[in-house]
């Protein structure tokens, strides 16, 4: 059974940030592109960043504040926010994706509130 189990979420400042964690068991996440992706209140989900081998690609709204990184060892990608803004206020969910294989965790919530 496949599992991504996110964590790290909760309430920030603005212009604070978070590191987010998601644990895979029953895969080896080397093996699947990871990405992050996030549901703002009233909102469709939007693509935030994707890694698969040495590749990174984010999506506009990431580049120069969040970093993506993984922990092979640990099964572990992780995704450090910097320089949080009110419009990041979302619940973040992890994805493992390898061809018609589409996994998904159940989401960490992140408020970015003064």
């Amino acid at each position: 059974q496949v599992q991504l189990v996110e964590s790290g979420g909760g309430v920030v400042q603005p212009g604070g940030s978070l590191r987010l964690s998601c644990v895979a068991s029953g895969i080896s996440a080397m093996d699947y592109a990871m990405g992050w992706y996030r549901q703002a209140p009233g909102k469709q989900r939007e693509f935030v960043v994707v890694t698969r081998g040495g590749m990174m690609n984010y999506a506009d709204s990431a580049k120069g504040r969040f970093t993506i990184s993984r922990d092979d060892a640990k099964n572990t990608v992780y995704l450090q926010m910097n320089s949080l803004k009110s419009k990041d206020t979302a619940v973040y969910y992890c994805n493992a994706h390898r061809d018609s294989d589409d996994f998904w965790g159940q989401g960490t919530q992140v408020i970015v509130s003064a």
